[in-house]
């Protein structure tokens, strides 16, 4: 983990209802599986081409982990035999230390 960084990869949409909301609960896939997904930054592509392919208006939101509220982090096994982060529970906006446009025409 670089610096205590992690990263979240979400539609435009998703950040406005989160903005408006003031707070982060998730996409439909976190909520299924309970949890919010997050990646480590080298893991970004991975998760780009996996999981967002084809998909536009995406957004690239860095987070300060040691902002996160108490303990909801943990560390597990996913793709790969990686271990990726997970958040149980919503995501506290002022742990997001930047928010970037992903460009649509990216090879995936």
């Amino acid at each position: 983990m670089e610096n205590g960084k992690i990263y979240k990869i979400c539609t435009v949409r998703e950040w406005e209802n989160a903005s408006e909301a003031g707070k982060y609960t998730g996409s439909s896939d976190d909520v299924r599986d309970g949890f919010i997904h997050f990646s480590q930054k080298h893991q970004i592509a991975g998760t780009l081409k996996k999981h967002f392919a084809g998909i536009k208006g995406l957004l690239l939101l860095t987070i300060d982990s040691e902002k996160l509220n108490n303990g909801l982090l943990k560390w597990e096994i996913s793709r790969d035999s990686e271990k990726f982060p997970h958040l149980y529970g919503d995501l506290n906006l002022d742990a997001v230390i930047d928010v970037e446009p992903i460009p649509d025409e990216r090879k995936t």
